[in-house]
């Protein structure tokens, strides 16, 4: 092991994949944010004994090499770590109850596939899914033929295991940023999904990408899923210069802005820098929550209140929340009151954002409340004209174009929310 502890001096602080070796045979392969300390820490022999057990302290004993592969971003190592987890097979990376328990990353093969996170045992519930998923980690399963397909997941590709859900779901946070997927949203439906509409979708719900186009996507996505991101960056550079020879110079900016993400991606949700324009307290590893507030009635009847959520820039409904209030048309009563019961309720996450709906009288409104019961939270108004528009919104802090359109098309759910849960209302009183 003395060994093995000077070959962690020529480490670089980088993020990476390393690999511990015994002659050629890999052993161990893992990731890291900075390899030198990683790879150091397996030599804390108390922590590794109480984390790790007698598994990892068998491989160091047989140990006689340690390889490394640098990577531009966690992200990459990530994936990379994965791929090659896969390829190789190590003898002591655990694959707890045969994968069963771990997170994949699923392609569906469908006219306009969907990219999902799914557990393995969820992958291994029919017979058919099985053989295919076998089949897939292998990497030996031809395209499903037309008419072949299975109930909950016509399988295309998967990617894994990832044994940690919380890195997994923050990576394809990042992923979706810089090359937008279908997730949920049904086809050609005629009207764009809420993704679609903050960026997070390419628009398949409205046509405003053919087949042949998203299917292009999806193998971009395919080889970044697989950590192989330099390749990834030479094809779209390809196809850059081809848009650009062409004149399509929308698509060639889009591209160019894709490649330039992912040559400097960053391993933190872009959203999260809100926390410091906001200067909100609260852990940098949290989610950047944002609450928007909306009241509905008819001739004073009926009033209701409702509570929607966002968080990292996608919806959580979830979290939604409705309120029959008391106050009738009494907007600023109301608004009160279901801002009371909500920070009643301290079991529910804090909001690192809270937004109303109306003028500087609402606003106000708002930051009494939380001056009152103590807690400091930043709030803004979104004021709308006599056709019920946003007009502008008012705020302590100057937003960017990204944080104004996330604010009103929050404000926009909140509102088509809590009219429906009025006209519901209507119907049963």
């Amino acid at each position: 092991m003395r060994k093995l502890l000077v070959q962690t001096k020529k480490l670089p602080d980088t993020p990476g994949v390393y690999f511990f070796t015994r002659g050629r045979e890999i052993l161990y392969i893992g990731k890291a944010t900075s390899l030198r300390d990683r790879v150091r820490s397996y030599f804390s022999f108390t922590g590794v004994e109480a984390s790790r057990g007698g598994r990892i302290m068998q491989m160091l004993a047989l140990a006689t090499g340690i390889r490394y592969q640098q990577t531009d971003s966690v992200l990459e190592a990530l994936l990379l770590e994965s791929a090659l987890i896969k390829k190789h097979q190590p003898k002591y990376n655990a694959r707890e109850k045969d994968d069963k328990s771990y997170w994949f990353v699923v392609i569906t093969d469908e006219e306009f596939p969907r990219v999902l996170m799914v557990r393995g045992k969820d992958l291994l519930q029919e017979e058919e899914n099985s053989d295919r998923f076998t089949h897939l980690l292998m990497g030996s399963l031809p395209r499903r033929q037309a008419g072949d397909t299975t109930q909950n997941f016509p399988l295309l590709s998967a990617y894994g295991p990832f044994p940690n859900s919380s890195e997994l779901r923050e990576a394809l946070r990042l992923i979706r940023k810089i090359l937008p997927f279908r997730d949920k949203c049904k086809p050609l439906a005629g009207e764009k999904c809420f993704n679609a509409q903050i960026g997070l979708c390419p628009g398949v719900c409205d046509n405003s990408i053919t087949r042949v186009a998203y299917n292009r996507r999806i193998g971009h996505l395919q080889l970044l899923l697989a950590g192989r991101v330099r390749p990834l960056i030479a094809k779209l550079t390809h196809e850059m210069k081809v848009a650009s020879r062409r004149q399509d110079f929308e698509k060639s900016a889009q591209l160019r802005d894709q490649i330039r993400a992912l040559k400097h991606i960053q391993d933190v949700g872009l959203i999260k820098t809100w926390k410091s324009d906001f200067q909100v307290g609260g852990s940098p590893t949290s989610r950047f929550r944002i609450e928007a507030y909306d009241i509905a009635y008819l001739g004073g009847s009926n009033a209701v209140g409702v509570m929607v959520v966002m968080e990292d820039g996608e919806l959580k409904p979830s979290d939604h929340r409705k309120f029959k209030v008391k106050n009738g048309g009494d907007d600023l009563a109301n608004l009160r009151e279901v801002l009371e019961r909500r920070l009643a309720h301290h079991e529910w996450p804090r909001p690192d954002l809270i937004v109303v709906d109306g003028g500087v009288n609402q606003l106000n409104t708002a930051k009494n409340i939380l001056a009152k019961t103590k807690i400091a939270i930043p709030v803004v108004s979104v004021v709308k004209d006599e056709r019920h528009k946003p007009k502008e919104i008012l705020s302590d802090q100057k937003l960017l174009p990204d944080q104004r359109r996330l604010i009103l098309l929050l404000n926009h759910e909140a509102h088509r929310f809590a009219i429906t849960f009025h006209r519901h209302r209507r119907k049963i009183v």
